[in-house]
């Protein structure tokens, strides 16, 4: 039986490209290192999952359901995050020249763009040990709201992902230590509000590209 594996994907920047406010230290570390685990983990649970399959050994296919879904989980959302990066340079963080519509949208939920801002760090602040914050259009009235997920775990089912920031302690701590204001601070200045809104106005099929298929076992 052919188990589908998956690898890395490329980067449309350099791993200096996003300083200084992420560091091109921390992009190694992160995306080298941390995202390649995920995807090792997970072609490890999938291959042992087609052999206990083969096996009729169903205790073995429960066992790896979690470490499938937290590396798919994983694979998913820093493929993701990656595309909601981009060089300050190319001006991809300028929303209102980037995003329009989506910009336009923003403030019309949350009153100001910097309301929008504040929610969105106070939110992730809140976040309680490693997880993720996100901007989502709800598939229900495509309404824009500010969540969180826990560990690797996607947006709900339901909430259409648009924007989504690593709350994970290895996406900023060599640079920041304990300082998760300032990491959200300046990520800000490196956001990909071009992608952003491409999600946003494009078919929901696209928001995972490649992907979407495993996204959507999760």
């Amino acid at each position: 039986m052919a188990v589908e594996q998956y690898s890395l994907p490329g980067l449309r920047y350099s791993l200096d490209a996003l300083e200084p406010s992420i560091s091109s230290q921390i992009m190694d570390l992160h995306y080298n290192k941390h995202h390649q685990t995920y995807i090792t983990n997970l072609n490890k649970a999938l291959k042992d999952t087609a052999e206990a399959l083969s096996t009729g050994n169903l205790v073995k296919q429960l066992e790896l359901q979690s470490a499938i879904k937290f590396n798919a989980g994983g694979h998913v959302n820093h493929t993701l995050f990656w595309e909601n990066l981009s060089p300050k340079s190319t001006g991809d963080s300028d929303t209102a020249k980037a995003a329009p519509k989506l910009h336009q949208d923003i403030v019309q939920r949350w009153g100001s763009f910097e309301n929008f801002r504040t929610t969105l760090e106070t939110t992730a602040l809140g976040i309680q040990g490693s997880g993720w914050v996100w901007l989502v259009k709800t598939e229900v009235g495509g309404r824009l709201e500010i969540t969180t997920s826990k560990d690797q775990d996607l947006p709900v089912p339901g909430n259409l992902a648009i924007l989504g920031i690593d709350m994970w302690e290895h996406a900023y701590y060599l640079q920041y230590w304990n300082n998760k204001k300032e990491y959200l601070n300046n990520i800000w200045a490196v956001l990909n509000w071009t992608a952003a809104a491409k999600r946003y106005l494009g078919d929901k099929r696209a928001i995972y590209g490649d992907l979407a298929g495993l996204a959507s076992r999760l």
